[in-house]
């Protein structure tokens, strides 16, 4: 197996988990600076006012964006599984 074929499937295998963490990292970074805006404008700074609305914000982007997220994963496992008598054909 080649340098370069070991660094293609690197590159897409981080490029997917890229796409699937996405959706739930905006969601908790959109869903915290808005919680952190209303606990600096009210003083309120209270840790567990944070968490709860974050952990359903997540929960529902998880919901929303999990039948995506699954067929990509497949998509990408159907690829790297074709790709394996490639892959192997340029060991030997």
């Amino acid at each position: 197996m080649s340098t370069s074929a070991v660094m293609d499937v690197f590159i897409h295998a981080l490029t997917t988990a890229a796409m699937l963490a996405a959706p739930m990292l905006i969601t908790a970074l959109v869903v915290g600076l808005a919680i952190s805006i209303l606990q600096s404008i009210t003083q309120v700074q209270e840790q567990t006012v944070a968490f709860v609305p974050k952990l359903v914000a997540v929960a529902i982007a998880l919901v929303v964006c999990g039948q995506w997220m699954i067929s990509e994963l497949v998509t990408f496992t159907h690829q790297l599984f074709d790709q394996i008598p490639a892959l192997l054909a340029s060991v030997g």
